[in-house]
């Protein structure tokens, strides 16, 4: 059972973000493991200050775009997102996939940007939710190859392996094979995907660094259908994922300095939004 009163709204917030097609009182309830009343008394405050609605119809609740109004205003201030997405724009087009950025944000990783590079025929777009999956995406085991084994792990099972079916056929089903695939990235130096998030998709992902041999901020990932992204085109778009890598590394620094110039102007006591959330690892 999820805990306090504050515990409670926000894991039901979360529970009606990943649910775009409304959650009845009795499904909160059962999914949280709230009494129905203490889920139904928290949707009628979520309603009552604007964070959710109860469709008159069926009667079950979604969220308003409140909550994704303050999102874009709190992406609005990462301005690595912001001077990022020409880089996104043109590895796209160089690449005719899909392009994406993953940001760290203390132990998770975060989707926040992507370029869709197909124009034409089959096109790869999926939702993946808010999170990158660590075990099964090339950006989860991008960013964990910048960790020991004990850490990367540690963060693996606490996000959990996934369960049959839940990924793709090739997913990690075990932590010996989570840990192979760990330090083949590290050999490589880049992280590969194959039916492994999901079936019929494969990615390659690259960590974007805070500066060169800095923390890891964020990771970059060309993603695309299989038949068509293919072992050799993976090779062949390593160097452009680098280089993209590299100057996303410089938008950083660049992000970075105006940040600090803001701050040396700012008035006593306040501070100017940071660029990117604290990174959790160096690379």
């Amino acid at each position: 059972m999820v805990g306090g009163a504050l515990s409670r709204g926000l894991a039901v917030l979360a529970e009606l973000a990943e649910a775009s097609d409304g959650r009845s009182v009795q499904q909160v309830a059962d999914t949280l493991g709230l009494p129905k009343s203490a889920a139904h008394r928290i949707l009628v405050t979520l309603v009552a200050d604007g964070w959710a609605r109860q469709d008159p119809v069926s009667g079950t609740y979604r969220l308003t775009l409140r909550l994704v109004a303050l999102g874009l205003g709190h992406l609005a201030g990462h301005t690595l997102v912001d001077l990022a997405r020409p880089v996104l724009a043109e590895l796209a087009g160089v690449s005719g996939e899909l392009v994406r950025l993953s940001l760290v944000d203390g132990d998770r990783l975060v989707w926040v940007a992507k370029a869709q590079g197909a124009t034409a025929g089959l096109r790869y777009d999926p939702d993946p939710g808010p999170e990158a999956h660590l075990a099964s995406t090339a950006n989860g085991l991008a960013w964990l190859a910048g960790f020991g084994d004990e850490r990367a792990l540690e963060l693996v099972l606490r996000q959990g392996l996934g369960g049959p079916g839940e990924r793709g056929p090739q997913a990690p089903a075990t932590v010996e094979e989570f840990l192979r695939r760990l330090r083949r990235t590290r050999a490589d130096g880049c992280a590969r995907a194959v039916d492994s998030f999901e079936a019929g998709a494969a990615a390659i992902a690259m960590p974007v660094l805070e500066r060169p041999g800095g923390p890891t901020v964020g990771v970059l990932s060309i993603a695309g259908p299989g038949v068509r992204f293919t072992a050799e085109r993976m090779d062949a778009l390593v160097p452009a994922l680098r280089r993209a890598c590299a100057g996303l590394a410089g938008v950083n620094r660049v992000a970075g300095a105006d940040r600090e110039a803001g701050d040396r102007t700012a008035p006593a006591g306040h501070t100017m939004n940071a660029m990117v959330t604290e990174p959790g690892s160096g690379a």
